[in-house]
This record gives structure tokens, sequence and C-alpha cells, in this order.
């Protein structure tokens, strides 16, 4: 029963007796008092606890039998409010919003503690309304997955569902998508889409919605204000810049990575500012060429997947290599050390699989500066035996493009070619 779910044994028997369920708003009293929500419990979880949601938006667990009373405060009703119609404002652009998951364009059910995606454009303005000021916005839901379930063939759907409005009226297009694996898809979609008419933009939020901390708001907020006040193309991820709330940066879908794991300002754009800062209502360009306005588009929304990105490391067994070689994979991306190297003791597995036709780049495990494999003896050597250096684009960019690369093109010699072209702002200056 969702009254009690994830309840049972002691813990379930303790909300009986105390006649409350999941939702509830209650004042609990241990050493001190406690006053939030009843939340459900995880499918695997004990019978000794109950879980309460603060005020603050932090879930804690309560041992029951530390529990001196239970006051209830409030009891849980589900809600079947109509929601009233948000009218479309004649003169304000219009924004298309594509949910794939994450908790960006999501809202909690207290009662029984599901997360569930937006649906419509009512439930967005009900959930941040200054949008509706801002833009007309269609919502849709694509899929709702965590990022890291999200896979190339998810990037396929998201990249062809924004292909069917490269012709329409919209101002730009907004996708709600988990933070984890977030430039992995913007780094595919800046490739597949390049020269796309209007911009795209991903946003996600750090922390979830129904927390006092909660970035979503305005990191959508901003999003809607970057696309409906700067004339620009390309693909862009829009986040926090700090802890703070004044200031929210646009990324080049190429050149950013998350880089904490739970900070606001999580995501950075490597080797450079920010492409766009937004600050008190005003927007800030900082790009100093802009690579998405000579592109034509002509969409390419196709993938290899057997691409493999290595780390090399002291101690890395070179027969790894062979089992990727042998299982057919077409392209192999090394996150070398410093300027681009790898042990000599991977060198013949190196010279195997240039020699059967896969494509091998070098980016480094160094978070910026450029690969430069004619420094040393050792990168000069990885170089005659196939290795093509790639500058400063970022691992995980590299592997993505290589996937797009080898998709789309016929032979290596190509995808080499496509390699070293800058698309999509993957290589900075």
């Amino acid at each position: 029963m969702s009254e009690y779910r994830g309840y049972e044994g002691n813990s379930l028997e303790f909300l009986k007796k105390n006649q409350i369920i999941v939702g509830d708003s209650v004042n609990i009293l241990t050493d001190i008092t406690y006053s939030g929500i009843i939340m459900p419990r995880y499918e695997h979880s004990d019978d000794k606890h109950i879980v309460l949601k603060l005020k603050s938006g932090y879930n804690i667990g309560l041992e029951i039998s530390k529990i001196n009373k239970v006051e209830k405060i409030q009891t849980s009703k589900k809600n079947t409010e109509t929601e009233s119609k948000v009218e479309k404002i004649t003169g304000l652009p219009k924004i298309l919003l594509l949910s794939t998951g994450g908790t960006i364009a999501s809202k909690i059910d207290y009662r029984t503690g599901a997360v569930t995606p937006v649906l419509t454009a009512e439930e967005l303005n009900s959930s941040v309304p200054e949008l509706a000021k801002l833009a007309n916005i269609d919502a849709e839901v694509l899929f709702s997955e965590y990022s890291e379930n999200i896979m190339p063939e998810h990037w396929l759907k998201i990249a062809e569902k924004i292909k069917e409005f490269s012709k329409s009226d919209y101002t730009g297009i907004i996708i709600a998508h988990g933070t984890d694996t977030m430039h992995y898809t913007s780094s595919f979609l800046s490739f597949a889409l390049a020269g796309f008419p209007i911009p795209i933009v991903l946003v996600g939020s750090q922390r979830s919605s129904d927390r006092a901390s909660s970035d979503a708001a305005l990191n959508l907020i901003g999003a809607t204000k970057f696309i409906t006040e700067n004339n620009t193309k390309g693909v862009y991820i829009v986040m926090h810049q700090d802890e703070n709330d004044n200031t929210i940066a646009c990324h080049f879908g190429t050149r950013v990575r998350k880089n904490h794991t739970s900070k606001r300002g999580a995501f950075q754009t490597i080797g450079d500012n920010p492409a766009f800062i937004i600050a008190e209502n005003q927007i800030q360009k900082n790009m100093s060429k802009d690579y998405f306005e000579k592109n034509e588009f002509q969409p390419k929304i196709n993938l290899e997947t057997k691409v493999a990105l290595v780390k090399y490391h002291p101690g890395f067994d070179p027969n790894m290599l062979n089992q990727i070689i042998e299982m057919g994979y077409k392209g192999i991306i090394f996150e070398g050390t410093g300027l681009g190297h790898i042990g000599k003791v991977m060198y013949e597995n190196v010279k195997k699989a240039n020699e059967k036709g896969v494509f091998l780049g070098m980016t480094s495990q160094c978070i910026d500066g450029r690969v430069r494999m004619t420094v040393y003896e050792s990168g000069r050597d990885l170089l005659d035996l196939g290795i093509i250096p790639l500058q400063n684009m970022i691992p995980e960019v590299a592997l993505v493009k290589t996937m797009w690369a080898i998709g789309n093109s016929k032979n290596n010699e190509d995808v080499k070619k496509i390699m070293l072209q800058n698309i999509a702002s993957e290589l900075s200056n």
C-alpha cells in the first residue's frame, strides 16, 4: 500500500499504532523535536527506522526505539486540485522543453514519495511560475531515465526528435537531463546537429527540487533567459556558476565537464571561461569566435558504439588492449599521462590495433592543457605507431566524437580528418 510504502515489521506497526501514513506532517520527539513529512522507505530497508523529510529538504532516519512521542500536524491528502490553464501570451517567444529524466523538470508526490516528470505547461507553470512571463513553453517527455542509464541509443532518439523542429517557430529547445552524463549527450548533439538554426540547451539540477538549496528553478529560468535574450546557435549546458544564486553559466556542449559530485557549480568549462554568463539579468559573452555561425545544418545522426576510452596507468595490462581489439572495436581513445604518453609495454598492442585499422586517438589525463607528442621521444614513438594527437579535446568528448565520426565515415582516413576538424568548438584556442 502506498500509505505505508517500504515499511514492514516493527516500523509498519509503529506507523499504524500512531495512526500516521506516508505524507503526513508530524512532530517527532526524541532527544530533540524534529518536524517534517513521513517519507517512504527503500525496498530493502530495515524495520527499525522511519524516514522524515525535514523542512530543509534533507531526509533523516529516526530509530523508532528512541522516539518518545509523535504528534500529527497535518494528514496527507492526495492532490486533486485542477491546475489552472496557462494562457499563451501574444508576442512572447516559444520554447520547446524536452524531458529525458533527472530532477530539473520533476515534481514529488509526498503522499507516495514518487518523483514524476513534469508533463504539461500547466505543471511547469505551477513549479516555476516565472517561466510564463519569459516564454510560451511547450513540454514533452521523451523518456524518464537517470542519467547513468542514458545510452547512445537515447542520444539518437533525442537528436531525431530535435531534427523535427529545424524549421519550426521555436526560439530554442531546452533538454531537461540528469547531470552525471549530461556532457556526453551535449557532445553528441553538438556533432550530430551541427549548424542547427536555433540554440539547444541542456539543463539539470544538482539538488532535487524539493530541497531548500535546489538549483532546479534558477537553472531552468537561466536557460530560458539565455534562449530568449541571446541570438546565437549551438549546443550548451546551462548550470549554476558557483554556490550562490547570482550567476548562471552557459558552457559550450563540447568544452564542459562535471568536476564536482554535489556542488551547484559542479560544471566547468575546461581551459577557458564559460561561453556566456548570466548575471543580474545581463548576458555576458566570453567567446572569442563563433564556430556555429559558419555551419550549415546538415544533420548526421549516426554513431558506432564500439569505441573504447582507455585510461592508462602504471601496471596497465596490455592484454586488455588485445581484448578490445579482438572484440571488434573500431576506435580507441587513450587518456594518456602528461603531454600524451602511454608506457612502452603498450607499444606492441598499439601497433597491432593500428594494423587492423582501429582509429587511435590521444588525449590527456590532465584537466587542462594540450597533448604535445613531439616533445619527448616516447611521444614521437607513439606517433609513428599511428596514434593521432587530439590537442586539448576532453577525453569524454573525444570518445563521443569518435563514435559519431566512425558512424558517419566510409573509411579510417575520413575518421582521422573529421577528428582533427573543429566542428563544434571541441578544440579551443
